[in-house]
C-alpha cells in the first residue's frame, strides 16, 4: 500500500468517526470543521488515485525514466507509469516503416537507440513491416519479393547500428493483412463507422496534404494506421510527432468503442532538414538528411553546406500570415517549447550523437559531455561553426563505420545490399494491367443488382424493388445479388454488429425466394465478405487506387448527409465491387443510381481496357410507405411502412390507418401497393361491394384502377380491404418460408433479438 492511499484510509477514519460523534451528539463537531476534514479526504484521495504513484517503486521508476527519454511527448504520463507497474516485462510498443527505399540516419541511429532504451526496460519492439503498402505503391516495380529484400537490407542497418534484436519483432504487413484478413479489415471498417470525415481529416498532417485537397485514399491511410495499433496489440504508439494526430485518432477511438485500455502514445523527435527552413528531413531531397549509406564524402558535404544559425534572429520565420492556406503536412513537427533557433547541426548532435549511452561529443578542441554545453559554447561564441561541423561529421562518421564495416566484410549483408543497388540501378517499370479482385469466371454477362444496406427493419418496398431489379435480367446472363455485409459495418448498419448484418441479408434472401422462387432459383447470391476473403490484397489495392482517383467531395456527393469515415470507406468499395463482378449491367431503382454512376465514371476516367463499362439501368422503386412525403413530420412512426417481418394484424392496422384520399391518384399508397404486389406479377385485383355502390369489379392493371378511383368511381373504402388482403397473402408466403427454413427462421430470431435490444437501449438514452 502507497503512503497516499495509507493517508487517504486513515483520514476517512477521521470523517468516519466525526459523523458518527455528529450523529450522536450535533454539538460534538461544527459544520464547518467537518467540511474543512472532508476537503482533505477529497484532496488525499485524489493524490491516493494518482497513477504516477506506481513511481514510488525504484523498479517502476527506473524503468519509466527510460521508456520515457524516448519521447518528446507523452500520452499520457500516468498511464504509462501504470503499465509499467503492471506489465513490467511484457509490454509491447509498435513503429512501422515501409522497405521502399533508403533509411536516414534518424530512423538509424535515433531508432536504434530508442528501441534499445524501451527493450531494456522489458518492452518488446514491434516494427510493422509496411511492404504491402509498398506493392500498393508499385515500389520496386510492385514486386513484393524485392520489396521484402529491401525490408531485410534495412534489418541488417539496424544490426550493424547496435540495435538489441532480442526483443524486437518485425511482421511483415503482407503476410497479416492477408492471411488475417477478417480482423484486419473489420477492425478497419469498425473505426470508419464510429469516426467522422471531419475527425479523419485532422489526421492528413501526416500525409502533408491540404485537407481542402484531398483525394479520398487520404481518409483511407489513417483509418488503416489506427487499425494497425489494435491489429499489433500495442500497449505504446512509439512514432514520430509527426504521426501524433492519427495516434490521438485510435485514443478516441476506444472512447467510442468502450475500450478501456487506451494506446499509450511515445512521440519521438523530428530531426530538421539540414537546409534552412526544413522541418524534418525529406527522403525526396538527399542533402536534407544524412542517409546511412552515406560515404565519409557525402557526410562532410552535406553537414559543411548545412544550415547554421548563431542567433533566433538568423532563423526563418515558420509562421504564415493570417489568411494563407496552411498545408498540413508543414505544420510544425515540434512539441513543447518553441525552438527559435531551429539549428539542425545541433538537432543532430543532441538526437544522434548524444542519442548513444555514455558518449562525449568533442569539437574545437573542446570535449562535450552534454548537448547543453555544446549549444551554450556555440551560442555563446566560443564554438564557431566550422569547429562545430567538423567535430559533427567525426562523430557522424564514427557512427557510419560500423554500419560500412557490416555491409563490408558480413557475406549475408554485403549480398543482400549488392542485389539492393543492383536494382536501384536498373528502371524497375511496374506491371501495367487493372488491379481487381476477379470475383465471376466470366463466361456468361453479369447482370448485378446490389442488396439494400443491411436493415432490420426491411420494407416490402425494398424487397420488392430488389426482387423486380432481378426480375429484369435476360434468360442468357449470370444474374448476381450482391450482398454488401462489409459495406453495411462501414455504414453501422445494425451498430456495426456483422452477425444480424449476414442474419438481414439471409432474411432478404428467403424472403425474395418465398415471394418468386423461380426467379431466385436461377440468381446467383454472393456475400461481398467472402468474395473479398479470394484475394484481399488485389480487392483492397484497387478500392485505395479508387480513392487515389477520386477527390474526396466526388464521394461525398453520394451520400452527403452520411457524416461519418465510412460513407467514404463504403463508397469506395462499392467501385471496387463494380470492378470485382464486370457485369454488363447494373440494374437498380431510381433512388439508388448514384453510386453505381461513379462507378461507370471510373472507367471512362481512368481508360479500363480489360472489362467492360457496365450500363446502369435504373427503374421506379417500389415505395411501401402508408403516407406521402409531405406527411411525414415529427418522428418515426413503424405505423407509416409496411415491414417484410409484419404479422397479420400488422398489415390490417396499418393498411386501415393508410393515407387514401378520394380521388387523389398522385398520392396513393394503396393505389401502388395494389400495383406492387398484384398487377405486376399479373395479378387481379378483387373489388366486392354493394350493387348500389358500383357492384363486384375486377381490376388486372393500374391504369384501369387510377382511372376509377380519379373520377369517383372507386371509394377508398372499397379499394383497401381487398389490397390488405393482396398485401397479407405477399407476406404470407414469407411467413411460411420462415417457418420452414431453419436458416430463415435463426435469421428471424437474431434480427428481432437485436431490434428489440436495441429498442430499449434508446429507450434507456431519452
Amino acid at each position: 500500500m502507497s503512503a497516499h492511499v495509507a493517508a487517504a484510509e486513515a483520514q476517512g477514519e477521521v470523517v468516519k468517526k466525526m459523523k458518527e460523534a455528529m450523529k450522536a451528539d450535533p454539538a460534538a463537531h461544527s459544520k464547518e470543521d467537518l467540511d474543512a476534514e472532508v476537503a482533505k479526504l477529497k484532496e488525499l484521495k485524489a493524490k491516493a488515485d494518482d497513477p504516477m504513484n506506481a513511481l514510488e517503486d525504484p523498479v517502476t521508476k527506473e524503468k519509466y525514466t527510460l521508456v520515457r527519454s524516448v519521447g518528446e511527448e507523452c500520452v499520457a504520463d500516468g498511464e504509462l507509469a501504470m503499465l509499467l507497474s503492471k506489465k513490467p516485462d511484457s509490454f509491447v510498443l509498435y513503429d512501422g516503416f515501409e522497405p521502399s527505399g533508403r533509411m536516414h540516419i534518424a530512423q538509424g541511429v535515433f531508432k536504434a537507440m530508442n528501441v534499445n532504451k524501451c527493450t531494456r526496460a522489458g518492452g518488446t519492439f514491434i516494427f510493422w513491416v509496411a511492404d504491402w503498402f509498398a506493392l500498393m505503391n508499385d515500389k520496386m516495380g510492385g514486386d513484393l519479393e524485392k520489396i521484402k529484400t529491401v525490408g531485410k537490407y534495412l534489418v541488417e542497418v539496424w544490426k550493424a547500428t547496435g540495435m538489441d534484436m532480442d526483443r524486437v519483432k518485425f511482421i511483415e504487413s503482407s503476410e497479416d493483412i492477408i492471411n488475417k484478413a477478417v480482423p484486419y479489415w473489420t477492425q478497419a471498417l469498425d473505426i470508419a463507422r464510429r469516426t467522422t470525415i471531419a475527425r479523419v481529416k485532422k489526421c492528413c498532417q501526416i500525409m502533408g496534404r491540404l485537407e481542402n485537397k484531398l483525394t479520398a485514399a487520404q481518409i483511407l491511410y489513417p483509418l488503416m494506421q489506427c487499425t494497425d495499433i489494435f491489429f499489433l496489440k500495442a500497449d505504446i504508439c512509439q512514432l514520430g510527432v509527426d504521426q501524433r494526430k492519427v495516434n490521438m485518432l485510435a485514443r478516441e477511438y476506444c472512447d467510442s468503442a468502450g475500450i478501456k485500455n487506451k494506446p499509450i502514445i511515445l512521440s519521438h523527435h523530428m530531426l530538421y532538414g539540414l537546409k534552412k527552413g526544413q522541418e524534418k528531413m525529406s527522403k525526396s531531397d538527399p542533402d536534407s538528411a544524412i542517409f546511412m549509406e552515406d560515404t565519409v564524402e557525402d557526410v562532410s558535404r552535406k553537414i559543411m553546406n548545412a544550415y547554421c544559425p548563431v542567433t533566433p534572429d538568423d532563423a526563418p520565420s515558420a509562421k504564415p500570415a493570417p489568411d494563407a492556406e496552411l498545408d498540413a503536412g508543414m505544420e510544425s513537427m515540434h512539441l513543447g517549447d518553441e525552438d527559435l533557433l531551429k539549428n539542425p547541426c545541433l538537432d543532430y548532435v543532441q538526437h544522434i550523437i548524444f542519442s548513444v549511452p555514455g558518449t562525449t561529443f568533442t569539437a574545437g578542441g573542446t570535449s562535450f559531455s552534454n548537448y547543453q554545453d555544446v549549444r551554450a559554447a556555440f551560442t555563446g561564441g566560443s564554438l564557431d561553426e566550422s569547429a562545430l561541423k567538423e567535430g559533427l561529421i567525426l562523430a557522424i562518421n564514427t557512427l557510419l563505420d560500423p554500419v560500412r564495416k557490416h555491409f563490408a566484410e558480413d557475406a549475408n549483408a554485403k549480398a543482400i545490399l549488392a542485389q539492393v543497388m543492383a536494382w536501384k540501378k536498373e528502371t524497375l517499370v511496374p506491371p501495367t494491367g487493372l488491379k481487381r479482385l476477379v470475383a465471376t469466371d466470366g463466361t456468361l454477362p453479369v447482370w448485378a443488382v446490389f442488396a439494400p444496406a443491411a436493415s432490420v427493419e426491411l420494407t416490402l418496398g425494398q424487397l420488392l424493388s430488389t426482387l423486380k431489379s432481378l426480375e429484369q435480367a435476360p434468360a442468357d446472363h449470370l444474374a448476381v445479388l450482391y450482398c454488401g455485409d462489409w459495406s453495411s459495418l462501414a455504414n453501422n448498419c445494425c451498430g456495426g454488429d456483422t452477425n444480424v448484418i449476414g442474419a438481414c441479408h439471409t432474411l432478404l434472401v428467403e424472403c425474395m425466394t418465398a415471394i418468386n422462387p423461380a426467379i431466385m432459383a436461377r440468381v446467383t447470391v454472393m456475400i461481398q465478405s467472402e468474395a473479398i476473403l479470394k484475394d484481399p490484397s488485389q480487392y483492397w489495392i484497387s478500392v485505395i487506387n479508387i480513392g487515389r482517383h477520386f477527390q474526396l467531395q466526388r464521394i461525398r456527393d453520394v451520400d452527403e448527409a452520411n457524416e461519418y469515415a465510412g460513407q467514404v470507406v463504403s463508397t469506395l468499395m462499392h467501385v471496387g465491387d463494380v470492378l470485382a463482378l464486370a457485369p454488363k449491367t447494373i440494374a437498380c431503382s431510381d433512388t439508388d443510381k448514384a453510386a453505381h454512376e461513379l462507378a461507370a465514371a471510373y472507367f471512362d476516367e481512368t481508360g479500363i481496357q480489360e472489362i467492360g463499362k457496365p450500363a446502369v439501368s435504373s427503374s421506379a422503386a417500389i415505395d411501401s410507405m402508408l403516407k406521402p412525403l409531405h406527411l411525414l413530420e415529427g418522428p418515426a412512426n413503424a405505423d407509416d411502412q409496411i415491414f417484410a417481418l409484419d404479422g397479420a394484424m400488422d398489415v390490417s392496422r396499418k393498411m386501415k390507418r393508410a393515407f387514401c384520399e378520394p380521388g387523389n391518384v398522385a398520392h396513393c399508397p394503396p393505389m401502388a401497393l395494389a400495383d406492387a404486389v398484384l398487377f405486376r406479377a399479373g395479378g387481379t385485383l378483387q373489388i366486392s361491394r354493394k350493387e348500389e355502390n358500383g357492384g363486384d369489379k375486377a381490376y388486372t392493371s393500374l391504369a384501369e384502377l387510377v382511372a376509377d378511383f380519379e373520377s369517383g368511381v372507386l371509394h377508398p373504402g372499397d379499394l383497401k380491404p381487398p389490397v390488405t388482403k393482396a398485401v397479407d397473402a405477399c407476406l404470407q408466403l414469407v411467413r411460411d418460408r420462415i417457418k420452414a427454413s431453419p436458416a430463415a427462421k435463426k435469421a428471424e430470431a437474431d434480427v428481432k433479438a437485436w431490434a428489440k435490444k436495441a429498442a430499449s437501449a434508446k429507450g434507456k438514452k431519452k
